[in-house]
């Protein structure tokens, strides 16, 4: 675990100087331990696999092999932003997988919260080696670890309990034999963004809200239907569209709409409407440990709702969660 600990005199990284620094130093290890060998690494999106990902175009080019796995629980927008920065923009070599169909029909009819997550990070790594093993010449696979992961890895270690398990590719099958590649495994989540920002990354990228690995299947709560995935989807869309505009976006930690599989009866167009509600969570948090409710102004709520019941397919109620953490947690599932 030596080569895993931060040293007690490594200097915070909080201006763009000292991750112009950090970058400089890293490029030249990576390219010193890859050569001219190839990498493969699992891009999500998020703002630690990305991270990497621009890092490592930056060392080695092509020789890095990007594999983004839409399972057909992101958000609006994300897959095919990840698409346009780095299959276009930065023109990373860029495998792209709609497996939708394939995560769906997994999930169908499951409603217990914690088989949904362990059915999404099992399909995922099955997905991800699957295409794995149709590459050639990849030594190495990269990873956005990062020091919280060492950190919680090392209370694991000792016999504590673990704090969580990391979906993406963390349980790779033992045939696909990689070497790893972790650029980041010593930077808190806030180094991590200065790093990004400083190796020219979107700003929205960077500073993406953090999003569950099992993505809008824990916050499509109960049994998964494409029909109400896709009103969450839209609903939440609205909802950060809205927090942009009105500034909240810079105020609140973590937000986001969650839709149960429960139906009320509303009324649209004069006539009888039976619909789903879509809840509204917003939090502030500095440990995720606990967390407190933002005061969203009325008028924004009232907007909201507005939007969401007007635009969005088979929701007829918006509710606003006012329950902190404890005793709720961050996210319903």
């Amino acid at each position: 675990m030596e080569n895993n600990k931060r040293p007690e005199t490594m200097a915070r990284i909080t201006t763009k100087a000292l991750a112009d620094a950090f970058i400089e130093e890293q490029i030249a290890a990576l390219r010193e331990q890859i050569g001219d060998k190839k990498v493969l690494l699992a891009l999500s999106g998020g703002v630690d696999s990305s991270v990497v990902a621009a890092l490592l175009i930056k060392a080695i080019g092509k020789q890095l092999v990007c594999v983004h796995v839409n399972h057909g629980l992101m958000r609006k927008g994300e897959s095919e932003d990840v698409i346009k920065i780095f299959g276009e923009a930065m023109e990373a070599n860029l495998i792209y997988i709609d497996a939708t169909d394939r995560f769906l029909d997994l999930l169908a009819g499951v409603a217990d919260p914690e088989r949904k997550r362990k059915i999404i990070g099992a399909e995922f790594i099955n997905v991800f080696a699957d295409e794995a093993r149709k590459l050639e010449n990849i030594t190495y696979l990269a990873q956005g670890t990062i020091y919280p992961d060492i950190l919680e890895s090392i209370k694991q270690a000792e016999g504590k309990k673990a704090v969580k398990s990391h979906h993406n590719v963390g349980g790779l099958p033992e045939d696909l034999k990689f070497e790893l590649v972790e650029p980041l495994k010593l930077l808190f989540k806030d180094e991590v963004r200065v790093v990004g920002e400083a190796l020219g990354l979107p700003h929205a990228m960077v500073y993406r809200q953090p999003f569950p690995g099992p993505g809008l299947g824990v916050r499509c709560l109960g049994a998964i239907t494409r029909d109400r995935l896709n009103a969450l989807r839209e609903a939440d869309a609205i909802l950060r569209e809205e927090f942009d505009n009105s500034g909240l976006n810079e105020k609140v930690w973590q937000y986001f709409i969650a839709v149960p599989d429960i139906k009320s009866v509303g009324v649209k167009d004069e006539s009888r409407y039976e619909g789903w509600p879509a809840i509204i969570r917003a939090v502030n948090t500095t440990d995720a440990m606990t967390a407190t409710i933002e005061e969203i102004p009325y008028a924004v709520l009232h907007h909201i709702t507005q939007r969401i019941t007007n635009e969005v397919e088979g929701i007829n109620r918006v509710l606003y969660d006012l329950t902190p953490k404890p005793t709720g947690t961050i996210e319903w599932e």
